[in-house]
């Protein structure tokens, strides 16, 4: 799944090596939600680490990212874990777009278990 979201860097982590083969690199998003902000992290992987190289904090940019999930089963206890994997980020406006909104998009492929418009009283 593939989405789209635009706010200010708040915080650009420092690349972590996790494996011989493995690199990870993390950034937080400041998106506007109505009269709340949502501080969300987004992880960069291998080769896409350095993308947030040219950005700095307070930069206002677009980010593509894929929306993953995945259980892990531990002495009979199952725990999921989300994961937002960058791939491509830009400064803000860049291409026109929906550039402004601060609203993630829904992909071209719809389900119907993702829609636009959440209405819940959640402070999260």
């Amino acid at each position: 799944m593939s989405f789209e979201v635009q706010g200010r860097l708040h915080e650009i982590f420092d690349e972590v090596q996790v494996s011989e083969k493995f690199r990870k690199r993390e950034f937080v998003l400041e998106i506007p939600d109505g009269s709340f902000t949502q501080h969300v992290k987004f992880q960069l992987t291998q080769d896409k680490c350095s993308v947030v190289d040219q950005y700095k904090i307070g930069d206002e940019v677009k980010v593509n990212f894929n929306l993953s999930g995945k259980p892990f089963t531990k002495n009979g206890t199952t725990m999921y874990f989300t994961n937002l994997q960058a791939w491509r980020m830009e400064k803000a406006g860049a291409g026109g777009g929906n550039a402004g909104n601060g609203r993630a998009e829904q992909p071209a492929t719809s389900s119907p278990f993702l829609t636009e418009e959440i209405d819940n009283d959640l402070p999260f």
